[in-house]
């Protein structure tokens, strides 16, 4: 009777300190639950809370071509997921679009974190200079940011061809997009 006691208390302690994942943790191979080896069919049972929304690729030129949305119950923007291949329910997802501020990394970084906020968090493996905005790759992470040329001093705003280097973008610029690249996984 003792040694029943004693089996069913260790297992009772065992599922009871069981760690849950934080299901707005942003890591390098997962965002809460969704892990840069998730299927497309395990979806329904991460999201089980949540709207999946399944979209059909546009052009490639309008803003929402996306894969998958997930929303939540009110219909906030949560994330925006793509896939290796579109229409396979065994195919991994390759990137993830944060739509919501409640996302963060265990520094604290998410979409409402400022440019000096990453710099001073994670380091910056490339800075690409686009027509309207920059891309900072975050590798250590397996992330990328955009922030919008606006936000950057007025010589860089038509310019594509000067190299911008960190210090040149001012801490206080605010993040357009921020990604999740897991498509070397």
């Amino acid at each position: 009777m003792k040694l029943k006691f004693i089996i069913i208390s260790i297992l009772f302690l065992g599922v009871s300190c069981a760690k849950k994942t934080d299901p707005f943790l942003i890591t390098p191979q997962s965002i809460g639950e969704l892990t840069n080896k998730s299927r497309v069919s395990d979806l329904e049972s991460i999201y089980v809370n949540d709207s999946i929304v399944k979209q059909i690729a546009g052009d490639g030129f309008a803003e929402n071509n996306d894969k998958i949305k997930i929303l939540d119950k009110k219909g906030n923007d949560l994330l925006r997921l793509e896939a290796k291949a579109q229409f396979d329910s065994i195919a991994t997802i390759t990137s993830v679009r944060i739509m919501n501020a409640k996302y963060k990394t265990d520094k604290g970084i998410g979409l409402t974190s400022t440019f000096g906020e990453i710099s001073k968090n994670y380091k910056i493996s490339k800075i690409t200079n686009t027509l309207s905005s920059v891309i900072v790759n975050l590798d250590e992470i397996n992330a990328f940011v955009v922030i919008d040329k606006k936000e950057l001093p007025t010589e860089f705003m038509f310019d594509t061809d000067t190299n911008i280097e960190a210090s040149q973008i001012p801490n206080e610029a605010k993040l357009k997009y921020f990604w999740l690249d897991w498509t070397s996984f």
